[in-house]
């Protein structure tokens, strides 16, 4: 009877101790499981992918057509402007922000039209945009025939796998003619290059 309480003891201890010994390695697997589980999903957690605005900048040629006329000293209205446009635009790489520039030159007079523009991604390859500035002139133009603030918003497409560039906008010249305080509105577009 003493073995078997002796045998009961010894081994009853052994089974206690070996039941603790199981569940502290099971606890310790357990939280180490946890924590590289919990450190993985801060390593690899994918951020989502949206579309950036068409990249690059570009110099570009075009037209320019007038859409509205003023008028003369003598209250006769003048005749709508059409003209040749360069167009230029500098992306700023780490903001959604463009510099641009539109020289337009007409048969009887020129308007440099500098904006910046915000602009927003619509696939990998277009984006549209809205900027501000301004519209200086000399003559008659399709922008009017004196400086003033304008808004330019228009689109601008990458054509996949070429260095071409397909631009479009309209700009919106605020008290753009001298003897009427009409807006001006001309349309704009071309093909560029990006650089």
């Amino acid at each position: 009877m003493k073995q078997f309480q002796h045998f009961l003891t010894t081994t009853g201890l052994k089974l206690v101790v070996n039941a603790l010994a199981f569940k502290l390695n099971i606890a310790s697997i357990a939280t180490i499981a946890s924590i590289a589980s919990i450190a993985s999903i801060g390593a690899f957690n994918p951020t989502p992918v949206t579309a950036q605005a068409a990249y690059g900048s570009y110099v570009g040629i075009g037209g320019s057509l007038g859409l509205t006329e003023g008028v003369d000293e003598f209250g006769l209205e003048e005749e709508r402007e059409n003209g040749l446009v360069v167009a230029a635009r500098y992306k700023l790489l780490r903001v959604p922000i463009s510099l641009r520039a539109q020289g337009i030159f007409g048969l009887d007079g020129t308007a440099v039209v500098p904006t910046v523009s915000y602009d927003i991604p619509l696939t990998w390859q277009a984006d549209i945009y809205v900027g501000a500035g301004g519209s200086f002139v000399s003559g008659n133009t399709p922008v009017g025939d004196q400086s003033s603030f304008a808004i330019q918003p228009g689109i601008d497409y990458s054509v996949p796998n070429s260095r071409l560039v397909v631009f479009g906008n309209a700009i919106f010249s605020f008290d753009a003619y001298e003897n009427d305080d009409k807006t001006a509105v001309s349309l704009q577009g071309g093909l560029g290059l990006r650089f």
